[in-house]
């Protein structure tokens, strides 16, 4: 889910003739998706999927992240490491694949792997956002989960979890049981990230982050102020790693965004989440619903 200006949208572009994405509804497994094109840039994409923003894409700009919680993965990925250096990354997800087109350009001859649970929407975005053409860039239909268990030990430096079906996140990507997986495919020094959505009172987002810290030595967490107060339902961004995180560079540039977001660490991310137990595969995993107006305030 991202948050996009909606009204940017003018619904007038019936007349508007372009080349590679066409805008229109498909339909995919999770429902109905729509590319909408953004009037204020010359080769911008919203694609959604039954009225929930998945991804945006600006096809001559891999860097224009639209999405704010986008910017904050990125803001983890360019803190995090030698800047520009190739990494292996492993997406359970995929959308039209943002995150792997920006890792794409700012770490030119990087080896990433995408597996989304959604077959018509990876045929939708291999036909119209041509991702089988991005450097180093493999998608592939299937469960995620299933995915990262075939993975070998020590194979990638970034794992993104960032699946949702139906515009709720994909509960069971987050037990303790998969995020254990996940970080035996991690390299010792290797970065986790997550996106998810969550209300007033943070109940996912709080046994995410208690599930994070069982497998992982440190954990942080990106949210706008008014997510992080329950003002409203909003994406919260959670990274994890088993070395030290740049937290003071993340957390600049998080501060000093269009929209700021707060870092919260150590003291203070352990009073957010109070008594709040991980999540495991031994109970169902309740994922958030988000509400019909979700970024109300």
């Amino acid at each position: 889910m991202g948050r996009p200006c909606l009204a940017r949208w003018d619904r007038a572009w019936c007349a508007v003739r372009v080349t590679g994405p066409r805008q229109g509804r498909f339909p995919v497994r999770f429902g109905t998706a729509e590319v909408v094109r953004d009037l204020d840039r010359a080769n911008g994409w919203l694609l959604s999927v039954d009225g929930v923003a998945q991804s945006y894409v600006d096809v001559d700009d891999p860097t224009h992240l639209e999405f704010d919680y986008v910017r904050r993965i990125a803001d983890v990925l360019d803190c995090w490491g030698e800047a520009g250096a190739a990494v292996d990354a492993l997406h359970l997800g995929g959308g039209a694949c943002t995150v792997a087109r920006y890792l794409s350009v700012t770490r030119p001859g990087s080896r990433q792997v995408v597996i989304d649970a959604d077959g018509g929407m990876v045929a939708l975005v291999r036909d119209q956002f041509g991702v089988d053409a991005i450097p180093g860039v493999t998608v592939h239909v299937g469960d995620g989960r299933a995915g990262a268990t075939d993975r070998e030990d020590l194979s990638a430096d970034v794992v993104v979890v960032d699946a949702f079906e139906r515009g709720m996140v994909s509960a069971g990507l987050f037990s303790v049981e998969a995020t254990r997986e996940l970080s035996r495919v991690l390299r010792a020094d290797g970065v986790y990230l997550a996106n998810l959505s969550d209300g007033p009172g943070l109940p996912f987002a709080s046994r995410a982050v208690a599930t994070l810290s069982a497998v992982f030595g440190n954990v942080l967490l990106l949210a706008e102020p008014a997510v992080l107060r329950g003002r409203r339902y909003g994406n919260i961004v959670l990274a994890a790693s088993a070395v030290d995180l740049p937290t003071d560079h993340i957390a600049a540039r998080a501060a000093n965004a269009a929209f700021p977001a707060r870092c919260v660490t150590a003291a203070e991310l352990r009073a957010l989440v109070g008594p709040a137990r991980p999540l495991t595969d031994a109970e169902p995993i309740t994922p958030p619903v988000p509400p019909k107006d979700p970024f109300a305030t």
